[in-house]
Formats: structure tokens, C-alpha cells, sequence
């Protein structure tokens, strides 16, 4: 049986995991073959704001699609942004074939102002969580989602979510095009 190539715009472990997750659950009698390889955001390392996030895991999905042949294309994208109700994070998130491209977004994750404050300050997200709480590269583990919400939620399991309903289109494509 050949198996599904998925290729992530992105090395980090989290982010791969959960494409891998993702995929063996919507084929669960398939193969899947999940790598990760390095792909431009052409954003800022912290992306302020949806369009800013959004653009960069789109560009990312691009840049794999010209670079590699694969079954399917991901890519995560975290930012922030201060809304009308305070500062949140959240992830775009992008999957993509041949002949189709979904796009969806995580769920907010309430931001410290104290914390948004620094990130307009030209901070990652990641560096502020491991000086605030002590940690070492927390972004390749639970994120500040892990931290914030006592590994209720984590980043792979939110990026989880958004990939699992990012994949409706693939699976009714004749309804989304």
C-alpha cells in the first residue's frame, strides 16, 4: 500500500506531531510519512495580528509546494493580536494538495498584556513564555498554551484541532469547490 507524504513547514517536533497525529487519524489504514522541512514565512518570527499569521503559513505552504512533491503541504503559523476584548494567541493553519487549499485558525489563548507588550517589543511568544516561567525552548514543547493553562491544552493539541478541521474540504471536495 503506498503511504500518504505529508511535508510540514516546519522542523519543530510540535508542529510536525500533530500533522502526523492529524493524518493517521483521517486515513487510519494508510501509511502516513511525516517530515518536516524548513519553509520561509516571509513574516516577522512573532507575526502580530490574523492577516500577518495567516500569510505566514500560507506562504510557507507555497514555498513547500515548489520545493517538494508530496501528497499534502502544512503549515502552523502562531501570532497574537490585541483585540477589542484583550491580548490573545492563536495559529492559522494551512493544508494544502495538488488541486486544493484549506485554511483555518486555532482557538485565542488569553495573552497577559504584560506579555503582548513585549512581543510589540519585537519578542517571540516562546522567549517570553521561558523568561516568565523559567522554562528552555517551550515552543518545541507545550507553548504557552501548555503553560497557561496547566497542560490542560497544549500547542500540538491545539494545532491538532485546527488541522482536523481544516481537512473537511478533502474530505467532501466536491462540496467546497
Amino acid at each position: 500500500m503506498k503511504a500518504i507524504n505529508v511535508i510540514v513547514g516546519s522542523k519543530n517536533p510540535v508542529k510536525v506531531a500533530a500533522a502526523r497525529a492529524v493524518f493517521e487519524t483521517y486515513y487510519p489504514d494508510i501509511p502516513i510519512e511525516c517530515r518536516g522541512e524548513h519553509a520561509p514565512s516571509l513574516v516577522p518570527d512573532q507575526p502580530l495580528g490574523e492577516e500577518e499569521t495567516r500569510l505566514g503559513a500560507v506562504n510557507r505552504v507555497k514555498y513547500l509546494q515548489t520545493h517538494f512533491d508530496a501528497d499534502f503541504y502544512c503549515a502552523m503559523e502562531g501570532g497574537a493580536e490585541k483585540f477589542s476584548f484583550g491580548a490573545a494567541t492563536f495559529a492559522y493553519v494551512v493544508i494544502a494538495n495538488r488541486q486544493h487549499t484549506s485554511i483555518g485558525r486555532s482557538a485565542n489563548l488569553p495573552l497577559p498584556e504584560k506579555f503582548y507588550q513585549t512581543l510589540l517589543e519585537g519578542n517571540e511568544l516562546g522567549d517570553v513564555m521561558d523568561t516568565a516561567f523559567n522554562t528552555h525552548n517551550i515552543k518545541q514543547q507545550g507553548g504557552a498554551i501548555g503553560l497557561l493553562t496547566h497542560h490542560h491544552a497544549t500547542r500540538e493539541s491545539i494545532y491538532t484541532q485546527a488541522l482536523t478541521l481544516a481537512m473537511a474540504p478533502f474530505n467532501f471536495p466536491e462540496l467546497y469547490t
